[in-house]
């Protein structure tokens, strides 16, 4: 078969695999995957026209042995060869989506051959980028170097800048022959090369700062001409050359601000020809929807080209200069009209008017900090500003709100249909800051009249119907709940009642989101005499509100029940039978949502605790969840283990009699699914609900079957269960939990069981693959430590008898995998167990010690950036060090984490820049204002105070009954740190000070610190 014969072969089955027929189709994607083994196939592919894609999932498929993806033939090497050759042939292709595939084509093949096997192609890039006769080729080859320039890493880049930055500078400086597009790709590719300088300027300062001064003037010239003009309406190439620059100068400034600082007033006045025109353009083409503003659309390469997405940039960089110390000051005598003009780009989209109407849950969905728009970027420049500038920036914001108020009530007199757009973004930006204006100490205004202002414009239009305007509204209701703790307790009553009719009425769905927000946050703080009238009424209109909710909106109905749950208080006993039953079903029926039914639970845990409910619940929960769990493989998917999730809810806190008639219904069939259940989620919640059993139940529950040896054998048998090594992690996540539940409550019948429990502990480590996993079994070694407490050493030598595979035995392997996890052990009530843990360890001073050598820190590289070639040819290397010089480094690092925190590590500028002398003056007025001592070395009076400050952290790890139950939780973990290190290095000073010598500064300056106290 002649070439031209296979060529015509090919073209047919590539068009036979877009054939509607499933017939047709199928045959030609399985004879193109049978050619796929034959050699020569994918320099075929190169001479195909529409084969690009497919080239793509060939080179993946069998360019790489060793691969994740590969499947044998490799290409080989003269393949390879000639493919490459081909791929740079097409670069020129008039097509640019058709060029846009090669270029991945030849990034993917760069991935692997780049530059060791393939050093002409950045040559031949470069050649080709210079080619102004060729312009297709200079698309090619823009198009190619922007793909490559995201893996192009330290050594790379500085010999590329000299020799490609003129040539992206002769594309972005001659607009009269490369058009926008172009203009903005040869800037992306300058992007990813100043993001690689940036990225090494901390090892390689002298060198980035030599490459990057003689760059600057040519490109901030540069950028300036384009930032000049102003900005093009319906031109979404103009947008994305213009969102480029500002990458560009962004990167600038976020890693050289040292160096654009002389530059960059130059440009503040073309950047702010660009902000004030992009506003008018916003105004026209997304705020009044008279222009098309590109939203949703993409461009040939897959980049987003809409006008919400430069204005994004816009406001990132504007807010990166904000919140730099070093550059604010260009930008501090125009923060009010800042803010004025932001406050303009807040105000409500024709597209979002449209879409919020049409699905309310995508009005709360994008209401939600965590989203992506230009009203939530906006926003976050404001933050900036009012952080960066305190009194200034928080008066700017006031005034601007004021301003665009008086505005809409000059639209609204003059019968303008959007007046209320600006009024609603004016009080959107309000409440967005609301507690940064509250909280304000030196605000010009006190509080009085801060709340007089916000009053005034939530009263305003307390007279217009719902149905006119329901966006603002809703803001209004939300601003309320933001300004709560100001506003006169007789408006904050006017406004409660006016949410519990509202979300009683036939009123526009935004309107009720509004006013769920509100009461969430009115509820709890309102006075109870105010709320009891209600509150029936406001039930009744929310469990009907319930059958009308979906998504977003149902959370947001189930947040404000849960609420109003808790302010009824007793009132809800009185209703309980008509609540309960309305929420069992909403959860039945989104059992499998794992979000919405933590959601649940939580309004049927506030049933639950509010008087007279509990045992009317339990009555009604437990004889429908005794039969899923007796059956759990018939049921519906996520119903048994939602059931379990419920059940455990149920017994946490209960009285004694509660956790008994639970135990009737449901101790056996949790213990048999734990057992036999092969299904993770199950598994993982019915370890949850048993460790909830225990710490409910206590010594009592093992008396609650007749015969104690019975259930101590059923707890036991469930624990060698989860930690039978060949059980996925993922089924025995929460073990560790159960077996400290184990040991806590029922010490005595554990003891005689703990060799087997180290050995089973240890072989389900070694076969664990999770982190998390690993972490919280060392948290039960940890428990063992204290409990053989004064007998350590007799645990060390437990450890010591019992094998481990690859190690000497259970301690040296415990003790290096404990060294490693401790570092990344969460929660104050774990680091306290393990750090304490790990003290009590090396005080013993046990011969097995000088055995152990374990870890110590990473060896580090020569600098730079670990590309994924680095990665793979080097991975990370570490220093061995003893074990008791580890242990040591580790509590050291405890205390210097507890002194961090407290301190805040306020590194607002993460930048790598010179500290002047005026900004040395300015953080020690910080320092003599906050009280903090100057000195390196915090004194022994801080430590403590960190210390309290550590005790009443927040756990985020729900454990709450290990908290309450075990008696470590009562440490002071600085002052038991210090009192051991204190005692260590007196009983053998020698030792001490022969391993303080592997420590860093920082960790010797912390012990020297407690040991002077």
């Amino acid at each position: 078969m002649v070439v031209d014969q296979d060529q015509q072969w090919l073209l047919g089955c590539l068009t036979a695999s877009l054939d509607p027929n499933q017939n047709v189709r199928s045959f030609a994607e399985a004879s193109l995957n049978q050619a796929s083994l034959q050699p020569g196939f994918g320099s075929a592919l190169c001479r195909c026209y529409l084969a690009a894609v497919l080239l793509k999932q060939f080179i993946k498929k069998h360019w790489r042995e060793g691969e994740e993806d590969f499947e044998y033939p490799v290409v080989s090497s003269e393949e390879k060869a000639l493919i490459r050759v081909l791929l740079l042939g097409s670069l020129d292709d008039s097509h640019r989506k058709m060029c846009t595939a090669i270029s991945m084509d030849i990034s993917s093949i760069a991935t692997y051959d780049w530059p060791e096997e393939w050093p002409e192609l950045l040559p031949f890039l470069l050649k080709l980028i210079s080619d102004q006769n060729n312009i297709n080729g200079v698309h090619g080859a823009l198009r190619c170097l922007a793909l490559l320039s995201g893996d192009l890493d330290d050594k790379e880049v500085p010999t590329l800048v000299p020799v490609l930055f003129p040539c992206l500078h002769a594309v972005v400086s001659s607009p009269q022959n490369y058009d926008k597009y172009m203009r903005g790709k040869a800037l992306s590719i300058l992007y990813s090369c100043i993001s690689v300088l940036g990225a090494i300027s901390g090892v390689y300062k002298t060198e980035t700062t030599t490459l990057v001064t003689p760059l600057l003037k040519v490109w901030m010239n540069q950028f300036s001409l384009i930032l000049e003009h102003p900005v093009e309406r319906e031109d979404p190439d103009d947008w994305s050359l213009r969102m480029e620059v500002l990458k560009c100068l962004n990167q600038f400034v976020q890693n050289f601000p040292f160096l654009i600082e002389t530059e960059l007033m130059a440009i503040m006045r073309p950047l702010w020809h660009t902000f004030e025109s992009s506003l008018q353009v916003y105004l026209r083409s997304s705020i009044e929807g008279a222009e098309d503003s590109y939203d949703g659309r993409y461009d040939s390469d897959g980049e987003e080209k809409s006008l919400d997405t430069f204005v994004i940039q816009l406001f990132e960089f504007l807010s990166t200069i904000v919140s730099s110390r070093r550059l604010a000051k260009v930008i501090v005598s125009n923060v009010r009209e800042l803010v004025y003009q932001t406050v303009a780009f807040l105000q409500v989209t024709e597209q979002q008017v449209h879409t919020w109407s049409m699905d309310v849950n995508q009005f709360v969905a994008d209401e939600d900090e965590g989203s992506y728009s230009c009203r939530i970027s906006g926003i976050l420049l404001l933050e900036e500003v009012v952080n960066s500038f305190g009194r200034e920036g928080i008066n700017a914001v006031v005034d601007a709100a004021g301003k665009r108020f008086q505005e809409s009530q000059g639209e609204k007199t003059a019968g303008s249909s959007a007046w209320w757009r600006i009024r609603e973004a004016a009080l959107f930006a309000l409440s967005s800051l609301a507690d940064q204006l509250v909280e304000a100490e030196n605000l010009r205004t006190d509080h009085a009249n801060l709340a007089k202002f916000v009053e005034q414009l939530i009263m305003e239009d307390t007279g217009i119907g719902y149905n006119e305007c329901p966006f603002l509204y809703a803001r209004i209701f939300t601003a309320v709940a933001k300004f709560s703790s100001v506003i006169n307790p007789g408006i904050l009553e006017h406004f409660l009642n006016a949410a519990v009719r509202a979300i009683n009425m036939d009123v526009p769905p935004p309107v009720k989101v509004g006013a769920c927000r509100a009461l969430l946050q009115l509820l709890p703080d309102m006075n109870r005499s105010v709320i009891l009238p209600q509150i029936m009424n406001l039930f009744s209109s929310l469990t009907d509100l319930l059958h009308q909710a979906s998504d977003e909106t149902l959370t947001l109905v189930l947040e404000t029940l849960q609420q109003a749950i808790k302010a009824g208080h007793e009132a809800s006993a009185s209703i309980e039978s008509i609540i309960s039953p309305v929420i069992l079903n909403v959860w039945v029926a989104h059992v499998s949502d794992p979000f919405m039914s933590i959601d649940i639970l939580d309004v049927l845990e506030a049933i639950k605790d509010s008087p007279g409910c509990l045992h009317p619940l339990t009555s009604r929960i437990l004889p429908f969840i005794g039969p899923i769990l007796n059956k759990p493989h018939q049921q519906p998917e996520g119903l048994a283990s939602g059931s379990l999730d419920l059940l455990t809810m149920l017994l946490k806190g209960a009285p004694g009699d509660i956790v008994k008639t639970t135990y009737d219904f449901c101790f056996d069939a949790v213990i048999r699914i734990i057992l036999h259940s092969e299904d993770h989620s199950e598994l993982q919640n019915a370890t949850e609900c048993l460790a909830a059993f225990i710490s409910s139940g206590r010594q009592e529950l093992l008396s609650w079957s007749g015969d104690p040896g019975v259930t101590m054998r059923s707890l036991l048998d469930a624990a060698s269960r989860l930690l039978n090594p060949d059980l996925e992690c993922s089924g025995s996540l929460f073990a560790g939990k159960y077996i400290l539940q184990l040991i806590l409550h029922l010490p005595s019948e554990m003891a005689p069981h703990v060799q087997d429990l180290v050995a089973a502990l240890v072989r389900r480590m070694q076969s664990a693959d999770i982190s998390g996993f690993r972490s919280s079994l060392l948290l039960i070694f940890a428990r063992l430590v204290h409990m053989t407490f004064p007998n350590v050493d007799q645990f060390i030598n437990l450890l010591v008898s019992v094998p481990a595979d690859g190690h000497e035995n259970s301690f040296a392997y415990v003790m290096t995998e404990w060294t490693k996890q401790q570092g990344e052990i969460q929660g104050a009530y774990q680091i306290k167990v393990t750090s304490s843990a790990l003290a009590l360890l090396l005080s013993t001073r046990h011969s097995e010690f000088s055995k152990v050598n374990v870890p110590g820190s990473p060896i580090q590289s020569n600098g730079g950036i670990t590309t994924r070639s680095k990665a793979r040819s080097a991975p990370e290397q570490w220093t061995i060090i003893p074990l008791p010089m580890k242990i040591l480094a580790l509590l050291a690092d405890t205390l210097i984490e507890i002194q961090e925190q407290v301190m805040g590590c306020e590194d607002e500028d993460s930048e790598w820049e010179e500290v002047h002398e005026g900004d040395v003056e300015a953080e020690k007025d910080l320092l003599r204002s906050s009280g903090a001592s100057q000195s390196s070395k915090p004194s022994y009076d801080q430590l403590e105070a960190m210390a309290r400050n550590f005790e009443n952290r927040d756990d985020e790890d729900g454990d709450d009954d290990l908290h309450v139950t075990d008696p470590l939780n009562e440490i002071n973990l600085a002052s038991y740190l210090a009192d051991f290190l204190l005692r260590f290095s007196n009983g053998d000073r020698p030792l001490f000070d022969n391993l303080c010598q592997g420590l860093t500064h920082a960790q010797r300056n912390v012990i020297q610190t407690v040991l002077n106290r």
